[in-house]
This record gives structure tokens, sequence and C-alpha cells, in this order.
């Protein structure tokens, strides 16, 4: 049961690591594009609310494949000191405490973006929505902590963290 949830995780943080990938080429595109056009004739319009998107959605749909691939911050400096099962424990916790951070990252950013949805909210160049923004924002916060619960479950198990083939 576990090894296929942990199949469905690598795949849906896969997906959302190539979305966030092509996110990030449409910012530096849009970044050379607005460049150049600038020094040429005028800039292109809304680059600046298009940037903020995309960065929204780079952050965070990248956030779950950061975390399969261990390319975050981890602090861990104590927990060598101590003795196998308290550095279990304590990891487990850590984990816990990180997921039950996430799940509330992601049901206030949900909320947000139904207050902008019921408000109807617009970017002021462009014309466009911001709640599509959002809720792919607290997507990858969901999915970040559906990927540490995953971790917690493995450490309980005595089993390294997920990693990705």
């Amino acid at each position: 049961m576990i090894e296929s949830l942990e199949k469905i995780a690598i795949w849906i943080c896969r997906i959302l690591a190539v979305i966030a990938g092509s996110a990030l080429t449409l910012m530096i595109l849009l970044a050379c594009a607005n460049m150049v056009s600038r020094a040429v004739w005028v800039p292109v319009k809304g680059t600046f609310e298009l940037m903020g998107f995309l960065g929204a959605v780079t952050a965070g749909f990248s956030l779950g494949f950061s975390h399969l691939h261990r390319s975050h911050i981890a602090v861990g400096l104590l927990f060598k000191y101590f003795p196998r099962p308290a550095q279990i424990v304590l990891d487990a916790l850590s984990s816990a405490v990180s997921c039950v951070f996430f799940v509330f990252c992601a049901n206030e950013t949900y909320k947000y973006g139904m207050f902008l949805y019921d408000l109807e909210e617009l970017s002021e160049t462009l014309g466009i929505h911001f709640y599509p923004f959002v809720f792919a924002v607290a997507f990858g916060c969901l999915s970040m902590s559906f990927v540490i619960m995953l971790d917690i479950l493995r450490i309980l198990r005595g089993k390294e963290p997920l990693k990705p083939a």
C-alpha cells in the first residue's frame, strides 16, 4: 500500500516539477524578451504581473520535488549526537511538525484563493485572475505535506526516506 502511495507521490512531484521548470523557462524568456524589447522599442506589457504569476507556480510546484531529492536545507546538527532511537523519534517529530505546517499553509492559501475567487480580483495590467495561481501554490503545499507524510511513515517503519529512482 505504502509503495503505491510513494509511486503516486513521485509521479505527482515529477509532473509538478516539469510544470515548475516550464514556468521558470517562460520567466527567463519573458525577462529576456522584455530587456530586448525595452532596448529596441517598448517593454513587454504586463511583464511584472506575469513574472509574479510564473514565480508563484515555480515556487509552489517545486516544493515536493525538492523534498524528494533532499535539495532543501535540513537542520540536524545535534541529531547525530543522540542515540539512534532518539534520532528516529526526533526525525519523525520534526517531519510531523513540517507536515502539519504545510497542511496549514495549503489550507490558508486555499481560503485566500477562494476569497480572491469571490472578489473576482484581476491583475491590473493584463486583467488575469489571481486565484488560479493561488490555488497552484496551495496544491504545491499539499503535495509537499503528502511527501513529508510518506517520509514519516518510512521513518517509523525504520526505512530510509523516500528517494525517486
